[in-house]
């Protein structure tokens, strides 16, 4: 059994920024070697999420759009009155979505659905480096 890890760092925008780190994941699986296993996808930080996503202009804003009417920013969360960052909204956001996503590969390749992309989001209200660890466990 393999375990290979690769980290990278991304420079966000913030504000439900998505970025797709498709390409990324499959070259860390080709680095690895391994021909059949799993790639866990996971961004440090409880501001930002990875999820699968149809990566296109018109989705990225339809998902940036139901964020802010589901969980709006500038709400008056408690998180904001304790610590003054303003990003409570941030945090809810990132954890009904989840900071990992798992994606399983045969023949070095993987499993995604012709239009599923893996896509990083950060919520938080500024831009930020954020560290993405890939890790393939596989043989």
């Amino acid at each position: 059994m393999t375990v290979y890890t690769k980290s990278l760092t991304l420079q966000t925008n913030g504000n439900d920024d998505v970025l797709d780190i498709t390409h990324e994941a499959a070259k860390a699986i080709e680095n690895s070697k391994a021909k059949n296993g799993i790639v866990t996808v996971f961004v440090a930080g409880s501001t930002g999420s990875v999820t699968t996503i149809e990566y296109e202009p018109a989705l990225v804003k339809d998902m940036q759009e139901m964020d802010q009417q589901l969980i709006p920013s500038g709400r008056g969360y408690h998180h904001d009155a304790t610590w003054g960052d303003a990003n409570g909204h941030s945090h809810i956001r990132s954890s009904i979505i989840g900071p990992s996503i798992t994606v399983p590969f045969e023949s070095g390749k993987m499993t995604l659905g012709t239009w599923q992309q893996i896509v990083v989001i950060d919520h938080d209200n500024r831009s930020r480096a954020r560290k993405i660890i890939i890790q393939i466990l596989g043989e």
